[in-house]
């Protein structure tokens, strides 16, 4: 990284004939690629650090193409040697998704708003790009493949299926499941297609600057089908536009589209359902990758959106996947991806589990919080009276609290866990997560758990204690 600095300020020097006077990290998403703004003497870029060449490579040269074309994209001022570092002219900090975020936090978006008018105006640009850009595009540039194909949807599809549905704890039939992951391959595929496919068409990637939209972030582009997009932005979970919205916006796609080819709506939108099905799996899986296993915050808190857009989708069975229905309904409607509607009050999550599966994920998005480990106390579970029994019941109790060991262990846990929840009532905290882990998950851990969310629930009347045991699903 230090390198790649360097060749920074070496390509700013270059182009200002100065240095800069300020330099500020910028927060990426999904991307390993690290973004700082550069200014001083009246300039700024984005300086932009690559992890990779031949991504940078497909980013150059589409974003070189698309600006003979017309479309608005930052420009691209400086180029390291290696080809590892690159300037960006700074759009500012008007970024669409959070216009988005702040619209819905205020109350909604309004119809006759003029966020409304800016997003259908984005989604109105967006046939310039599938059919200009695509034009005299050399799309061997494109990283990591030149165009969506099958092995491209099997890729997508076993990604969802190995970082979120595996993980998320579901038994399913893996051969019935790939039968209907063949057939939805073959659907996806069923027409070609000469247009540019942005890959990551979403509010998150427009820069708003002097009321217009730019594009960003479309290295992972290729050639591909026109639906794709759509479903991309239209159906982006964590923007949940309402219905009139989402129609409006595909309206103004479509009128825009009718000036490139000619529009069979009913095809239209047989084939967008198709690519929302598919996109929404596909997303899912880059939140399991890069909230559940990666622990980003942002992603984490998409998960349960995006769900209820799956179920919503799903209320109308894909008759040709019938497993794949079957599955994923049950998928999404799985306790662990649903909580109460937050109403103010502290929400303790009081949790026992089995180290041999894994520390419980906070669904919350907050990164979790305690995690006891139970297995220094003595396990009733090596001893045959005891194996079929949890710590619920009473053989196992008193064996655990015969020799006070659990006792003292848990009188420390309640001096560590009191305080804090004191400290969340007065700052108006809303989640905390307090989880217990043994080998199995079905003895010590449970008797903590028990005896942690009684404790809390006497003590605090106004804190909502939630209790689960992860590996005793019938208690």
């Amino acid at each position: 990284m230090y390198q790649k600095m360097k060749d920074l300020l070496g390509l700013y020097r270059d182009r200002t004939g100065c240095e800069p006077e300020n330099l500020v990290p910028l927060t990426g998403s999904g991307s390993n690629r690290k973004y700082v703004r550069m200014s001083g003497g009246g300039a700024s870029f984005i300086g932009v650090a690559g992890t990779d060449y031949l991504e940078n490579k497909a980013f150059l040269a589409i974003a070189e193409h698309f600006r003979r074309k017309g479309i608005p994209v930052p420009e691209v001022s400086g180029v390291s040697g290696d080809g590892m570092s690159y300037l960006l002219e700074d759009l500012g900090d008007c970024m669409l998704s959070d216009m988005v975020a702040q619209a819905q936090k205020d109350g909604g978006i309004s119809e006759d708003g003029a966020l409304a008018d800016l997003l259908c105006r984005t989604m109105a640009m967006l046939p310039k790009i599938q059919f200009e850009g695509a034009a005299g595009l050399d799309f061997s540039v494109c990283y990591p493949q030149p165009r969506f194909d099958r092995r491209m949807v099997l890729f997508d599809l076993n990604y969802f299926k190995y970082c979120f549905l595996k993980p998320s704890g579901l038994e399913f039939n893996e051969v019935r499941l790939q039968d209907d992951f063949e057939r939805l391959a073959d659907d996806l595929l069923k027409e070609d297609s000469d247009t540019f496919l942005y890959r990551d068409f979403n509010a998150r990637n427009v820069m708003i600057r002097g009321d217009e939209p730019y594009f960003i972030d479309f290295q992972g582009g290729r050639k591909g089908p026109i639906y794709y997009d759509v479903a991309s932005f239209v159906w982006q979970a964590r923007a949940g536009y309402p219905q009139w919205l989402k129609d409006r916006m595909v309206d103004s796609y479509l009128s825009a589209l009718s000036d490139y080819i000619e529009v069979d709506r009913s095809h239209f939108d047989e084939r967008l359902r198709l690519f929302v099905l598919f996109r929404t799996l596909q997303v899912l899986g880059a939140y399991g990758f890069r909230g559940l296993v990666e622990h980003k915050a942002q992603f984490v808190v998409s998960i349960k959106p995006a769900l209820e857009g799956l179920e919503r989708l799903l209320s109308a069975p894909f008759e040709a996947y019938p497993y794949l229905n079957e599955v994923l309904l049950d998928m999404a409607r799985l306790p662990k991806f649903h909580t109460e509607e937050p109403d103010g009050r502290l929400e303790v999550k009081v949790m026992s589990f089995s180290y041999r599966k894994g520390i419980p994920q906070d669904m919350t998005g907050n990164g979790g919080g305690y995690v006891f480990d139970c297995r220094s106390i003595h396990n009733p579970g090596r001893y045959e009276p005891y194996k079929k029994l949890t710590g619920k019941d009473e053989p196992v109790i008193r064996f655990l609290e015969d020799d006070g060991e659990i006792v003292r262990y848990l009188e420390h846990i309640y001096g560590i866990v009191d305080p804090h929840i004191e400290t969340y009532l007065r700052r108006g905290f809303t989640d905390l997560m307090v989880c217990f882990g043994c080998t199995g998950g079905q003895h010590r851990s449970v008797y903590c758990a028990e005896h942690l969310a009684a404790h809390i629930g006497k003590k605090y009347p106004d804190v909502r204690v939630r209790l689960t045991h992860r590996e005793q699903k019938d208690l």
